[in-house]
């Protein structure tokens, strides 16, 4: 066999064996590329608020307060979102995972968010965020609804399968010579042009100008999935050196002021006036320090910061930005921008989209091109065994 011989064979079998699971992944990650823009359109009732004439927002631990009892005192609530937008809700949340379960239902034990009118008080909305359309889709993006300890695996191996099939796929594209490239790059369908023929141009020529995006969506992928291409990936980029990671942060048990996040909130908008919205971690116990993730919605992820403040006094602790990455941290900080096209802005999400629905059409088409060469290839052996064979009389 030659090697392009060996190299369809392994584009045949690694597709079989991953093509759901890719399916998968393509419709999942069309559908979580514009979930930011989405979202405020599908529930603008528990994420917006009418503003009164001269009114001032409630304390944050009032909208806590109003949040934990709507939820029940057996949930504690984990993280505040708060935007800076007036006319917009304070959401909470609280999640519970079980790792040592496989089935979804089983080792997410809960998971809610609580959105609150930051300036009556009241409670908008008690959402069960375990069974939210979105957060399936997540889900099912990131494990299939088989939890870390499975799903987690398959998606992980599936992308590394994924990619090989990629480069794999870029080899038998590559035409012989000069003249038969155009008819690679570019559909040349006539009235009579068979569907047969349609479906191989789909997966040839659609899978070759997206392979490219693809790449970087695969690659990005596995940073999360597995820990030694990660610390790969910072290795690299910080020149063949392992840099230690920072310790942790830590409050100061002595001091016995109460937690304020309302004291935080004040010192992280002076950190990051820019901020259109601010994560804060609620802490669990007097020794916890407090972490805000300040971001701003019309900037990509990377330019976004992490601050750390003691939860008795508000005193800053340790403050993250890109600038003050060292290098693999920033490579780092790339990832999620980049997974999701959002480094681009509009135009990066619109390509990812597009390149996600390539990938998930690719193992039907592929799987179209396999059943079609095979059912020829049993119909020609039964025509060449009804044959009769020619005898020959001898004179």
């Amino acid at each position: 066999m030659t090697f392009k011989q060996i190299t369809g064979k392994l584009h045949l079998w690694l597709g079989l064996c991953s093509g759901l699971v890719v399916l998968i992944l393509g419709i999942t990650g069309c559908l979580y590329a514009f979930i930011e823009e989405i979202k405020p359109l599908a529930y603008h009732n528990r994420m917006y608020v009418t503003v009164p004439p001269n009114a001032a927002r409630l304390p944050l631990a009032t909208l806590q307060a109003n949040a934990q009892k709507a939820i029940g005192a057996d949930k504690p609530l984990q993280v505040a979102e708060v935007l800076t937008a007036a006319d917009r809700t304070v959401y909470f949340r609280t999640v519970k995972v079980n790792e040592k379960k496989i089935f979804y239902n089983g080792y997410l034990e809960y998971f809610y968010k609580v959105y609150v009118n930051p300036y009556t008080g009241a409670v908008v909305k008690v959402e069960n965020t375990k069974w939210e359309f979105f957060n399936l889709v997540i889900t099912l993006h990131v494990n299939l609804f088989m939890g870390p300890v499975v799903g987690d695996k398959i998606i992980s191996w599936s992308v590394v399968i994924f990619v090989v099939m990629l480069i794999s796929g870029l080899i038998l594209w590559w035409p012989k010579n000069k003249s038969a490239m155009k008819q690679r790059v570019w559909f040349k369908w006539k009235k009579d042009t068979k569907w047969k023929r349609k479906n191989y141009d789909l997966h040839n020529i659609a899978g070759f100008y997206a392979m490219f995006i693809l790449l970087v969506i695969a690659l990005t992928g596995l940073v999360w999935s597995f820990e030694w291409f990660n610390k790969a990936v910072q290795w690299t980029a910080n020149g063949g050196k392992t840099v230690a990671e920072l310790p942790a942060v830590t409050s100061d048990t002595l001091d016995l002021r109460p937690y304020s996040m309302d004291r935080i909130l004040h010192t992280a908008l002076q950190q990051d006036p820019a901020a259109t919205s601010l994560f804060v971690t609620i802490p669990k116990n007097n020794k916890a320090a407090v972490s805000v993730y300040a971001r701003n919605a019309r900037r990509p992820y990377f330019t976004s910061t992490s601050t750390f403040y003691d939860q008795h006094s508000g005193k800053l602790l340790r403050r993250s930005e890109f600038s003050t990455r060292n290098n693999g941290e920033k490579v780092l900080s790339f990832n999620y921008d980049l997974h999701v096209g959002s480094i681009l802005g509009l135009p990066g999400k619109m390509l990812a989209f597009f390149a996600s629905l390539i990938a998930a059409s690719l193992p039907v088409t592929g799987v179209y091109i396999w059943w079609g060469r095979k059912n020829k290839k049993t119909t020609k052996n039964k025509k060449q065994a009804s044959r009769k064979p020619v005898v020959s009389v001898p004179v």
